[in-house]
């Protein structure tokens, strides 16, 4: 069972699942073994919008820190994803069709927290 940080701004609520890492840019990553599953938070996720559109790197492809490795289309915005760790794809969710600079979920939930209050104008 995850346990999660949870910061509220006006009417939004948002978490952090504390069982993994992630980048600045809203990507999170979780060892299990020798896989990680990376995804992206429900900061990145709320702020973007609904994933209208997704196509990822075939499985095989070699990516490094910061490669693209995934492109999305939302309501709002455009997004190429970019890998927060070194690895190959192995497997790729069908549902859409640790590194250094990774950080704890708790240095991401404040990142998280200052960057949703320079949106809403609170800072």
């Amino acid at each position: 069972m995850n346990e999660w940080l949870e910061y509220t701004l006006d009417k939004f609520t948002f978490k952090v699942a504390t069982d993994r890492f992630y980048s600045p840019e809203g990507m999170w990553a979780k060892a299990n073994g020798n896989l990680i599953t990376v995804g992206v938070s429900d900061f990145f996720q709320q702020r973007n919008g609904d994933v209208a559109f997704a196509e990822v790197r075939e499985v095989g492809t070699a990516v490094t820190t910061n490669d693209g490795f995934a492109d999305i289309e939302s309501i709002k915005v455009d997004i190429e994803l970019v890998s927060p760790v070194n690895g190959t794809i192995v497997v790729v969710n069908d549902k859409l069709e640790l590194e250094a600079d990774l950080m704890t979920p708790e240095a991401y939930f404040e990142h998280m927290k200052v960057q949703a209050q320079e949106e809403a104008g609170s800072l």
